[in-house]
């Protein structure tokens, strides 16, 4: 069924082209119905509407919360045109039909998202009557049509100039279910805000999340499967999601995945740092004086795996940092950093092979900080999901407890603390081999611990001699440490807490070598 629209009603947080909509809107004849500010802004821009209270015969009233919950306003919207009862009620009760309506709801996800928001002030800003039309417009989609946000204006507009005054059924099906998405991610913020107020455990008996499509990605973990990225408004810090795209190829499923797992381990760290990963697994990392240096250093880790992989920094991606990339025949998929400075990404974007295919996406600054206490990560399962805390503990000096009768050295603990954070963002059973603050080795995925440090030790190759080793769990036998020892091996990081823990520090000490125990595992499924 298509009707002309012939009366509108706008009640918009957000202004953004406002007038001119709603100039275009009375230039075909449209009635306007307005609440307060967006009433005040038509106004003043000498634009003909009415006020919502003089429809309601009833004044906007306290600070606002009470204006368009009124039955001159949802019968108009509930309203079903083709059914005659409900024509004779509108009759009746002076109830006029309102055929379109434009609401943007209260900033609340804005609002709580600044630091140190006070709660009133949150309160505040969760729309009720907003939420209220937007659904009752949606509900009755077959006569109404509902508009979210100012992107949709113009598609609007242009249906209105096509069809002599009225919206296609198409789109005001399409603009009904956005609006009940809209909805949806707007209650699931406001509950997840209560929640991480109120609620001691962090987990509420019912768990809500909406995200908004940022974009369909070219296909999935493979080609025949479909995939899009989704935005969580309610994420402040640093992400791939909110990063800015800078060029290079369509982001692809698997690169997101991949660049996701090294952004998350570039933040374990203050110093300059790489982090280098293929297939959602660190195969090079470092630490550097520079950036330049760290990179290179990361790259040392598996240049054979390096290749085509995906990479991190914590600091601007340098010029250095991009003639080094651009040299020997090296090449990534994707790079995510907080910014590209200027000559860095002229060089990317501009060298044969590199500007076209490379994604390019810059954060902003970030690091440790800049993960926020108490936060959690979220995990679907076939009907349902996990929530648990992010593993954002990070292994300090004060937390090891020397288990051998030799100690490491300073720079054995140095480097076993660096590997330690690395071996957290591998997926398990890991094994991290490190000489200095630069992995050599890594062990990763693997079903028996000990076959991840023959296989991180194989990957170190002649840089295993003197290395140091941490491990994400315990060793449950003595073969692991002796698989590790027999390749050079000297310091080794574990959590402990194994039935055979003093056979695995008895192997280390008939060895000569240091063990230090964590008491804290850092598995990653």
């Amino acid at each position: 069924m298509t009707l002309a629209i012939r009366r509108a009603l706008l009640s918009v947080s957000d202004k953004s082209g406002l007038e001119d909509f709603a100039r275009q809107l009375t230039e075909r004849g449209v009635e306007l119905l307005a609440t307060g500010g967006t009433h005040q802004r038509l106004v003043a821009a000498g634009i003909s509407v009415r006020e919502v209270a003089d429809v309601t015969k009833f004044p906007e009233m306290m600070d606002g919360r009470v204006k368009t919950l009124h039955p001159r306003i949802h019968g108009g919207l509930l309203a079903l045109r083709d059914d005659p009862a409900h024509v004779a009620a509108m009759e009746e009760h002076a109830i006029g039909a309102i055929d379109l309506v434009c609401v943007n709801l209260y900033p609340f996800e804005a609002t709580v998202a600044k630091p140190g928001v006070a709660r009133s002030d949150a309160i505040e800003n969760i729309d009720i009557g907003g939420p209220s039309m937007l659904r009752s417009a949606a509900k009755n989609h077959r006569f109404v049509t509902v508009v979210t946000e100012p992107g949709d204006y113009a598609r609007v507009l242009a249906e209105l100039a096509a069809n002599d005054g009225a919206v296609s059924e198409e789109l005001r099906r399409e603009l009904a279910q956005k609006a009940f998405a809209t909805t949806a991610r707007y209650d699931a913020a406001i509950s997840r805000w209560l929640a991480a107020q109120d609620d001691p455990t962090g987990f509420p008996a019912t768990m809500a999340f909406a995200g908004t499509k940022q974009q369909d990605l070219r296909y999935g973990e493979n080609p025949h499967q479909a995939a899009a990225l989704y935005v969580d408004a309610g994420v402040l810090e640093p992400s791939l999601a909110s990063a800015e795209f800078r060029g290079g190829k369509e982001l692809s499923y698997n690169n997101l995945v991949d660049l996701d797992a090294a952004l998350a381990l570039a933040k374990e760290f203050d110093e300059p740092f790489v982090a280098v990963t293929k297939h959602n697994n660190p195969c090079g990392a470092a630490c550097g004086d520079t950036i330049a240096d760290a990179l290179e250093a990361a790259w040392s880790g598996d240049p054979l795996s390096a290749f085509g992989s995906v990479l991190a920094f914590n600091r601007p991606l340098d010029l250095a940092s991009a003639k080094f990339l651009v040299a020997g025949g090296r090449f990534v998929e994707a790079i995510v950093a907080p910014a590209f400075e200027t000559d860095a990404e002229e060089l990317l974007r501009t060298k044969p092979k590199w500007g076209k295919n490379v994604r390019l996406l810059a954060t902003g600054p970030f690091g440790p900080a800049a993960r926020p206490a108490g936060s959690r990560e979220v995990r679907p399962i076939l009907g349902g999901f996990l929530v648990q805390d992010r593993d954002l503990a990070a292994d300090s000096v004060d937390d090891l407890t020397t288990a051998t009768e030799r100690a490491p050295s300073d720079e054995q603990l140095e480097g076993l603390l660096f590997a330690s954070k690395v071996a957290k963002h591998v997926k398990s059973n890991a094994i991290v081999l490190a000489q200095g603050r630069t992995v050599v080795g890594v062990g990763a995925g693997q079903m028996s611990r000990v076959d991840a440090v023959q296989l991180a030790c194989h990957k170190a190759g002649d840089r295993a001699p003197g290395a140091v080793l941490a491990s994400d769990a315990f060793f449950p036998f003595p073969d692991g440490p002796e698989a590790a020892l027999a390749a050079g091996i000297v310091a080794l990081l574990q959590p402990g807490g194994s039935i055979r823990d003093d056979a695995v520090i008895a192997t280390c000490n008939a060895r000569g070598a240091a063990m230090v125990l964590t008491g804290r595992r850092h598995f990653r499924h």
